[in-house]
């Protein structure tokens, strides 16, 4: 039948019968499933696969032996559908031969799917596309102006802006910064407004790790480490630093995971470290350690980290170098002196009242003060968290915030220590929103994440970010280029404080530690609208150190103990 045509026209001809038959087959099976599909399609699948092998096999003896090519398309649906009736893991495979697997696979593209097609700008999922947009074309240095107005329903609860001025201010030259460092600091440091959040190596990739330094270095703003300690590519581009401590202690560790001075020493003498943070907890996992498998600690990990090669690496729930809050005070003091007088802090999203107030109670028995609280929020973000601690555990970051700021405030100590902000900010508004609710400046994590190139896949638990950014597949971060990106970070930073300074110009203020509560309003009701000075409680300066306490601490502040944390009808027991 097909004898005596050229090399071209056979080819065109097989295709043609491999589809032929292809497509005879799926619409021979899926017309039979749709008759079915309220019962399992394994007798159909039985019937329209011999069907079809014996079909093809026909074709091939009755008319050319072209038509044999047909088993190319068969002989692979035939086997997927055996093996989807053989495998004992998926019921809906077994039930639904061959196109069961279409179940599996508009699931695993489903996040795709919503992010290109079907999300608004607005949705919060958990980061918008108009945010992201924002961070995109401020890091590329495009137009980040949007056109036709906004698409925010602002007659919406909940809506909220800056209060502008009559007498409106052109922002004063140079880029304002923040020392931190109390009376006890001999190292003080001037911080910018925006930094970068904390970022292990190992959540990030080597160039993620990179570029983010870089960029700080370029910019003149930190660079957090995470817990997982300083490592080599932390230090290469001489970016400052935030060393973070956390409770497994890497980088400041013994063998057996106790806290070690000396190498705690060693190490803060680092010149690009400019600060500690001690991590108590993060708000996208609060109360949670972690375990890194013995499988996964590589010698250059092990090396960074200080741990053993071949054994677990545990990151236990709470910190073992101190089990109260004065020896936490205790244990702030000493980390000064081991740094030589370096800015000392500590992190937390904000669990119960009481143990946050024994902090501050701590702090007045002690003599002993921070010289930072890093506050995060529920809403932080982070590379992988069981579902019930990102869901339903940790404060949010505005009430957290508001707390530590009226606590500081209540024991007379604001001036002395800073508070650094935490969760999901990207744009300039977000920071200004923040410091008017009591914080001095913030850090960004996910926002520096979208300046490297995060297109949010959802994938950081997986190892597969399909940009480099949280993976240690050498095969995809050796596509993510640290020179380039550290530019878009630098750009991205650099544009949001800008953005930031515009808004207090329009606001009528001149420095960011000009504003208030008074300038930032909210729609309440479909027909009320009250500043946040109207709406959070702000206590008096000292209001802690007298009767009576302000109403909204008094009972927290009662029963917080500088000696514990624990509650103090349990102290007996």
């Amino acid at each position: 039948m097909l004898q005596g045509l050229s090399l071209p026209t056979y080819l065109v001809g097989v295709a043609s019968m491999i589809a032929v038959g292809a497509l005879g087959a799926v619409v021979t099976y899926l017309g039979l499933a749709s008759l079915r599909i309220q019962h399992s399609l394994r007798p159909t699948f039985y019937v329209v696969s011999a069907g079809a092998v014996l079909l093809t096999g026909a074709l091939g003896y009755l008319l050319h032996r072209w038509c044999l090519w047909g088993y190319v398309v068969v002989v692979p649906l035939v086997a997927l559908g055996v093996a989807d009736i053989t495998q004992k893991r998926h019921t809906i495979r077994r039930n639904f031969p061959v196109i069961g697997n279409f179940r599996y696979l508009l699931e695993k593209i489903r996040p795709e799917i919503r992010q290109y097609f079907i999300e608004s700008d607005a949705d919060e999922a958990p980061y918008g596309r108009e945010k992201r947009t924002v961070v995109y074309t401020r890091a590329k240095g495009t137009v980040d102006t949007i056109p036709f107005g906004t698409r925010r329903p602002v007659y919406r609860v909940g809506y909220e802006w800056i209060m502008h001025s009559m007498a409106a201010k052109v922002p004063p030259p140079g880029t304002p910064r923040v020392t931190v460092g109390g009376p006890d600091c001999s190292q003080p440091y001037s911080a910018a407004f925006l930094n970068v959040s904390a970022m292990s190596f190992g959540a990030l990739s080597r160039n993620a790790v990179l570029a983010l330094n870089r960029g700080a270095q370029l910019g003149g703003f930190y660079h957090n480490t995470g817990e997982g300690g300083i490592s080599p590519y932390h230090l290469e581009h001489g970016g400052d630093l935030v060393w973070q401590v956390g409770t497994g202690y890497f980088g400041c560790r013994t063998d057996d995971g106790a806290f070690c001075p000396d190498r705690f020493r060693d190490r803060a003498a680092t010149p690009t470290v400019r600060m500690i943070e001690i991590k108590l907890s993060q708000g996208a996992k609060p109360g949670h350690g972690g375990i890194l498998p013995a499988a996964k600690v590589t010698p250059e990990i092990a090396e960074i980290r200080g741990v053993p090669m071949g054994r677990d690496v545990i990151s236990p729930p709470a910190h073992t170098a101190f089990s109260s809050p004065i020896e936490m005070m205790e244990f702030i003091g000493r980390l000064r002196e081991l740094s030589d007088g370096k800015p000392i802090g500590f992190k937390l999203c904000v669990g119960h009242r009481r143990e946050l107030l024994s902090l501050f109670k701590a702090m007045l028995e002690t003599g002993i003060y921070p010289d930072f609280v890093t506050v995060d929020g529920a809403e932080g973000g982070t590379g992988a968290a069981p579902v019930e601690f990102s869901n339903s555990v940790g404060m949010p970051m505005v009430d957290g915030l508001l707390l530590v700021r009226n606590a500081l405030v209540g024991i007379d100590a604001r001036e002395r220590v800073r508070i650094i902000a935490a969760g999901r900010i990207s744009t300039g508004y977000h920071i200004a929103r923040l410091l008017a609710l009591g914080a001095d400046l913030c850090n960004s994590a996910r926002a520096m994440m979208f300046a490297v190139g995060c297109i949010q896949a959802l994938k950081c638990n997986t190892n597969h970010c399909p940009v480099g950014v949280a993976t240690q597949d050498a095969s995809l971060c050796r596509a993510l280029d640290p020179g380039d990106k550290s530019e878009r970070v630098a750009s991205y930073q650099a544009a949001t404080v800008e953005s930031m300074m515009e808004l207090l110009g329009a606001a009528g203020l001149s420095h960011p530690s000009d504003l208030t509560p008074w300038h930032v309003a909210r729609r309440v009701s479909a027909t009320e609208i009250k500043t946040f000075a109207e709406i959070y409680d702000f206590v008096d300066p000292g209001s802690l150190l007298s009767e009576p306490c302000p109403e909204s601490l008094d009972r927290h502040w009662r029963r917080a103990d500088a000696s514990s944390f624990r509650p103090p009808e349990t102290l007996a027991h």
